[in-house]
């Protein structure tokens, strides 16, 4: 495939590409441009001018013709879905989910936009202003750069486009280099749908090139990234030198307590869900804090019933429900980790099997909050770590060993001891019985602890987002008004 500039599919400047495989079976998908600096510039530019043409389309004919970008998705359901899994790894089933998951988020896009409300002040509260007429409007900021990452490409990349585009911005969107498809089929949707075709720009290259000459340019309006965190961090010192603002979801090692008198097969199946997507999800459950008194059933009944029940095999057969990390390359990393977590004192119990970008779900007990896999080493991959504690103050110190501050969970029957951990934990989020995986699309996801990011992603705050607020005074508005009615 090629870059989408301008509603053309054009190559890099360069001429340069850059493959794309199927991390399953290794075979060759397709290539895409690995885009010169001349051509983000390009982009740049040319979006800056079309967010002033769709942003004049009012409201109601930006809905309708997102409206009619929903019936693209429906009729091309088949084709992203299968895309998501060849180039992702994940099984079919899991990938028509998140088409389903687009959907959801540009039709609540249409909707929120459609009722975000300005405000008007209270008169005669200050002196000086008792005539005056102050309220507010929401304007667009312009030219959103949408960084997205592997993981869930088709579902974050949504969360990202579909509220700026309906709230008047345009879009420069950069999708993960090892599988940017489906994210350039989507944005062909957008310009097949109507949508002003400079204010959806999809440029393709690597993050290290292409994301830093995005970050650069002062065109840009905001950077929006959901990935790691060195990526933020860098993304952060480019952005700097223009005071260009940027909203993050990085990364997490979200903790999951599970108390004595936890219901056990709820236990079980909350952490049996990190299985999804192979482990390679950032709200994901990655510490699992466990009392002493039932570890060793938990441990038991987590391998017997949900890690040797997984269905492998072919990717796109409805029945499989585990798949395979985004490479091979990844694939090595999680099985260094889990080497580095052993050296470490922990117990290899199950798994700890790699073959390709293919790892085996694995358990390892015996971890305690000493070891970096319960700091900041953040684990992107099937694997459940095993730490135990005696109080709940206990459970709440490993928790809080970590840097990170993504989400977290707690199982337990007694409120007291949820509420006391809710209150405890520095997390974006505490799901109570659920683990930190638990995102619903309404509620403020994200960050905005520690070193996870400062984005509160969801459909109820997102506006807040990507869009600016402005005043505007009436002076003598009412004076006026006053002595006209006499």
């Amino acid at each position: 495939m090629k870059m989408l500039i301008s509603g053309n599919w054009v190559d890099s400047s360069s001429s340069e590409t850059i493959d794309v495989t199927n991390p399953y079976n290794g075979e060759f998908l397709d290539s895409v441009p690995n885009a010169a600096k001349e051509d983000v510039d390009r982009a740049i530019a040319e979006a800056v001018a079309a967010q002033k043409s769709w942003n004049r389309i009012i409201i109601r004919e930006r809905a309708k013709i997102l409206r009619r970008y929903l019936e693209l998705l429906e009729e091309n359901r088949e084709d992203l879905a299968k895309t998501i899994t060849l180039e992702t790894g994940k099984p079919i089933f899991d990938s028509y989910g998140e088409i389903d998951s687009v959907y959801m988020t540009f039709e609540s896009a249409i909707e929120i936009v459609k009722h975000h409300y300005g405000k008007t002040m209270p008169m005669g509260i200050e002196g000086g202003y008792d005539d005056d007429l102050q309220v507010t409007i929401h304007e667009p900021l312009g030219v959103i750069a949408c960084i997205v990452p592997f993981n869930f490409p088709a579902a974050l990349w949504a969360f990202k486009a579909g509220p700026a585009l309906m709230a008047g911005n345009a879009i420069v969107v950069k999708p993960a280099t090892s599988n940017p498809l489906t994210v350039l089929k989507l944005m062909g949707l957008l310009v097949e749908a109507g949508v002003t075709p400079g204010a959806v720009q999809c440029i393709t290259g690597r993050g290290s090139t292409v994301g830093n000459w995005i970050s650069d340019n002062p065109a840009i309006a905001q950077v929006n990234l959901t990935g790691g965190v060195e990526a933020g961090k860098e993304i952060a010192r480019h952005t700097a030198e223009n005071l260009t603002p940027y909203k993050f979801e990085l990364g997490g090692n979200d903790p999951l307590i599970i108390c004595a008198d936890c219901d056990m097969d709820l236990a079980v199946n909350e952490t049996g869900d990190k299985t999804r997507n192979a482990g390679q999800c950032c709200s994901g459950a990655k510490r699992f804090i466990v009392h002493e008194s039932i570890k060793d059933e938990f441990v038991k009944r987590l391998i017997e019933e949900r890690l040797k029940t997984v269905k492998e095999g072919d990717l796109l057969d409805m029945n499989t429900d585990f798949g395979v990390l985004i490479s091979e390359k990844a694939a090595i990393e999680v099985e260094h980790q889990v080497q580095h977590t052993i050296e470490q004192g922990a117990k290899l119990v199950y798994g700890g099997v790699r073959r390709g970008a293919y790892y085996m779900p694995t358990v390892l007990d015996n971890c305690t909050k000493e070891m970096d896999i319960c700091k900041n080493m953040e684990v992107f991959g099937p694997v459940f770590p095993i730490f135990t504690f005696k109080t709940l103050e206990e459970a709440i110190e490993i928790a809080e060993t970590s840097d990170y501050g993504l989400s977290s969970g707690v199982i337990t029957s007694n409120l007291q001891d949820a509420m006391k951990v809710a209150a405890s934990l520095r997390t974006g989020m505490v799901a109570v019985n659920g683990s930190g995986g638990f995102r619903a699309q309404e509620l403020p996801f994200g960050g905005g602890k520690k070193m996870s990011g400062n984005s509160r992603e969801c459909m109820s705050s997102v506006l807040e987002e990507v869009t600016q607020e402005k005043s505007i005074i009436f002076r003598y508005a009412m004076k006026k008004y006053n002595e006209g009615s006499h």
